[in-house]
């Protein structure tokens, strides 16, 4: 039977004959149904509609956008390593030439997902590399909709992936919102890859964390208390956000720290 995705926020469903009957993604009050309803897709029906672009953003760090934009838009991160490449975040559309184009980088070895908006087309990722695992929150495990033994749950505020890259549970978006600190090296500069659980404002210069972000609902001051305190340990001088051209280099801690302040002077005013 056929893996629905759902065209308004690309998450893949188990499989059904027929197509779920709401997608409770878009149904949650962080997301939105699309004005002309709800519709799904299919993976096979894409190929011939959609490619994924690829391009280096940082030393060792390479974007994979999906063209045209699907859903929600938000770009994947491979993350080289020795140890093994991570892909961070992740997109619905994946063909044979995307499973190329990252094995001859170094392939995956590992996924891990800031928050459901991005779960897409988690399993199919997984599968086209080689069954490797995928890393959540465990905060988050409701929101799974295509269950698979390939989805492993993390707890706490902090996992080690590899050595150098840990992830790093802020909550606000979701409860197990993260993101992936990359730490600094000769070859790159120490780096966090937040997809928009801290999310890259459009002046590139500041940063903003938000409940929902279509449907403009602020965190309050305890999440944005927790976002401060589990980011202040870490050093980085960059972030990559979720869309191509949402990256902050240089100063990014600095960057960050301004706007949580700003934040909560907005809010408490």
């Amino acid at each position: 039977m056929p893996f629905f995705i759902c065209t308004t926020c690309g998450t893949q469903y188990a499989e059904s004959a027929q197509p779920p009957a709401d997608c409770r993604i878009c149904g949650d009050e962080r997301q939105y149904v699309g004005l002309g309803g709800q519709h799904w897709t299919l993976l096979e029906l894409m190929l011939d509609e959609h490619e994924n672009h690829l391009e280096a953003v940082a030393p060792g760090i390479t974007s994979v956008e999906t063209r045209p934009t699907f859903a929600i838009g938000q770009r994947a991160l491979l993350v080289q390593h020795p140890d093994g490449n991570v892909l961070w975040d992740c997109v619905s559309f994946v063909d044979q030439d995307t499973v190329d184009s990252l094995a001859a980088l170094g392939g995956v070895s590992a996924i891990a997902i800031s928050h459901p908006h991005f779960y897409s087309s988690m399993i199919e990722w997984s599968q086209a590399f080689g069954d490797v695992p995928i890393h959540l929150h465990n905060g988050d495990a409701a929101w799974v909709s295509r269950p698979d033994p390939r989805v492993t749950f993390w707890a706490g505020e902090t996992y080690p992936i590899v050595d150098g890259l840990t992830l790093v549970r802020c909550g606000g978006h979701f409860e197990g919102s993260s993101v992936l600190h990359v730490a600094g090296s000769a070859e790159r500069p120490g780096a966090l890859l937040t997809g928009d659980t801290v999310k890259v404002g459009w002046d590139r210069q500041s940063v903003s964390v938000m409940r929902s972000y279509p449907n403009l609902i602020p965190v309050g001051p305890t999440a944005l208390a927790h976002v401060e305190q589990v980011l202040a340990p870490l050093e980085y001088d960059d972030i990559h956000g979720a869309w191509t051209g949402h990256s902050i280099r240089g100063n990014a801690k600095t960057i960050v720290a301004r706007s949580l302040a700003r934040y909560r002077q907005a809010i408490t005013e």
